[in-house]
């Protein structure tokens, strides 16, 4: 064999062991795998005992019947149901033509006994110096000074009789006694009233209230736990709230007893008359997050769960379960709050494989 052909053989037996090369590198190299699609649910801590809410009804704290103290006939009503009054504010005005008759005659009554108590007490004052004298008895002295007592009596009650007087016409104009909303009109001109009848409904908006009905199996919680009130025109603002009253008994027809909370820092989005919601927490529950069953595995080490973060990395977490339900685990610690957590197929999965969330869950 020539030496040209001695080279030819070796060339060919280079490039077919160069192609068994890389023919085995393309069988032997495996393709990068994809993400794998994951199902995710947030972790949200929440009291253990989950709270109760009831739907309630928002009143002042104080609403009074307002009324003349005098009897008389009703000239002009100066405000209307949902007026906003001030403290001194006049609602409703008499007639004071009889009150003013009343005045005049209590201070003649009064100018009288004036000039009956100058009289009396010049014919003591004279009896005496007689009697000093010699020249009058013992009877008349002591005559003339019961007549000047009873003169001195008279004009005391003149003077009450006129003060008297004053106060009733001042009586005639009906003040608002507190800053506050009209919340009923029960007068009208014309109309005669005695004293003491309600005329004007006034509820003071200092402080306001919700008013529910809480059954007896609540009464402890409503007691001690938290409370807090929002309306159903705002629900997304909570207002924080205080047991003032809670009722002794419980009503015969719904065995519920009624309580009164009031609404801390209550402002002007909270009108009386609003539907609201309370809601009761028991303050001393701990805080726990609801997650399915299927999220929860057991390498031997403690019970876990794995993270999906934002890259598609997982990572293995050990928590600390609580309790169990029919289909949940509740956990109170091991994983932050917001954290997303694999639901589904955590036995399968490997930590060291990328992940793609594709739906994500709230529990």
């Amino acid at each position: 064999m020539s030496v040209r052909g001695s080279f030819a053989i070796k060339i060919s037996s280079l490039l077919l062991a160069a192609g068994t090369l890389a023919a085995c590198n393309q069988i032997t190299a495996e393709p990068t795998a994809p993400p794998r699609p994951v199902l995710v649910a947030a972790v949200h801590y929440r009291p253990q005992i989950p709270d109760r809410s009831f739907v309630g009804t928002v009143r002042p704290r104080i609403e009074s019947d307002l009324g003349f103290r005098v009897t008389g006939k009703i000239q002009k009503r100066l405000v209307e149901v949902g007026a906003l009054v001030v403290a001194g504010q006049p609602l409703a005005v008499l007639d004071e033509v009889d009150l003013k008759l009343q005045a005049e005659q209590a201070d003649a009554e009064f100018r009288a006994a004036t000039g009956v108590i100058a009289q009396a007490v010049a014919a003591e004052s004279r009896a005496t110096d007689l009697k000093v004298k010699g020249w009058s008895t013992q009877a008349q002295v002591e005559q003339a000074k019961a007549t000047a007592d009873e003169a001195r009596a008279r004009l005391n009650r003149a003077e009450r009789s006129v003060d008297l007087t004053k106060n009733s016409l001042s009586y005639a104009t009906l003040m608002a006694d507190a800053p506050g909303v009209v919340t009923a009109t029960l007068i009208e001109p014309g109309q005669v009233v005695a004293a003491g009848q309600t005329a004007v409904r006034v509820a003071r908006l200092a402080e306001k209230e919700v008013v529910v009905a809480i059954p007896e199996t609540l009464l402890a919680r409503a007691r001690s736990g938290e409370a807090r009130v929002s309306v159903w025109s705002n629900p997304d603002k909570r207002y924080a709230a205080k047991l003032r009253e809670l009722a002794p008994s419980s009503d015969a027809a719904t065995r519920t007893y009624l309580a009164k909370f009031s609404i801390l820092e209550a402002d002007d989005d909270v009108q009386l008359g609003m539907t609201a919601t309370l809601s009761l927490s028991d303050a001393a529950t701990g805080r726990v997050a609801r997650l399915p069953l299927s999220a929860l595995f057991n390498q031997g080490d403690g019970p876990s769960l794995y993270v999906a973060d934002n890259s598609g990395a997982v990572t293995r977490k050990r928590v600390t379960v609580t309790g169990y339900e029919s289909k949940d685990v509740l956990i109170d610690g091991g994983v932050e709050e917001g954290t997303n957590v694999v639901i589904v197929g955590v036995q399968k999965l490997d930590p060291a494989q990328k992940v793609k969330v594709v739906s994500s869950l709230s529990f």
